[in-house]
């Protein structure tokens, strides 16, 4: 019940975005109606619906769906979760606000219907709003206002397709939590590959996986300072480099160190003379 009148909430947000009235609900045939090519869904959790169609058989449906004409028919614009537990009562009928909106704006009410819903994964919620974003000059800013999220948690959820695609496939599939993957996203390729592995092989919490990341950045900060502390030797190490070479002896730069390797015992004792 809580999960309907929430629904009904977020779709009221959906009509007024579009201007649309939800004061005339019709009765429409479940079979006339098609599916949205635009919906960017494509997964839906069989048990869940199960769930939601012993809801709707209980009490009915609390939220008519949304659809427009179409060839004679329908074509479903919002409530494809609840569509589809309707299909599965068998229900030859149901409710629909039929709406008039040019085809250009299927797309965009689409994507802002899913975004409303809880059940959507982290990749699919950042694809969504990156689509409006880049496709209908919404600002986050203006997006956090038709959705009712934060700008900063947009922000948040969308920085996670800068993760690879192995990583995100991942984090669709449950292995890693978004917790997990916020606290990844900029590591480079390898470093994150090895942190994903160590999440999954060791079960590491988020709070785990963050000390882990700290570590891994403060380590590359060390090898820095390390690697530019070694390029102001590097010139003079060069030169004594060759002077050694003169003297027959191999010498090895590594970082500011110079180590030098000897044959036999002959060649430092013939060293040690030249030292004197």
């Amino acid at each position: 019940m809580l999960s309907d009148a929430n629904s009904a909430y977020k779709d009221d947000d959906v009509l007024d975005y579009f201007g649309l009235s939800s004061d005339v609900v019709e009765e429409i045939d479940v079979a006339k109606i098609s599916p949205n090519p635009y919906q960017p869904r494509k997964n839906f959790d069989e048990e869940a619906l199960k769930e939601l169609a012993q809801s709707i058989k209980r009490h009915g449906l609390i939220q008519p769906i949304i659809v427009i004409r179409k060839d004679g028919g329908y074509m479903l614009i919002a409530g494809e979760r609840r569509f589809r537990a309707t299909k599965l009562l068998n229900e030859s009928k149901i409710k629909a606000i039929v709406a008039n909106l040019e085809s250009k704006n299927l797309r965009e009410i689409a994507l802002i219907e899913n975004i409303q819903r809880e059940n959507l994964n982290p990749i699919e919620l950042a694809n969504s709003y990156k689509e409006l974003i880049s496709e209908y000059k919404i600002t986050q800013e203006g997006l956090s206002n038709i959705i009712h999220k934060s700008r900063t948690q947009i922000t948040n959820t969308m920085r996670l397709l800068l993760l690879s695609e192995t990583t995100k496939r991942l984090l669709q599939e449950d292995k890693i939590t978004q917790g997990h993957a916020k606290v990844i996203v900029g590591l480079k390729p390898d470093e994150e590959k090895m942190v994903v592995d160590t999440i999954i092989g060791q079960k590491l919490s988020v709070r785990e996986t963050e000390n882990l990341v700290k570590k891994i950045k403060s380590g590359n900060e060390i090898k820095k300072e390390i690697l530019e502390v070694s390029k102001e030797y590097e010139s003079e190490l060069s030169n004594l480099q060759k002077i050694f070479k003169n003297f027959n002896i191999n010498a090895k730069i590594k970082s500011k160190n110079l180590i030098l390797k000897f044959d036999d015992i002959s060649q430092i004792q013939d060293f040690i003379n030249r030292l004197k």
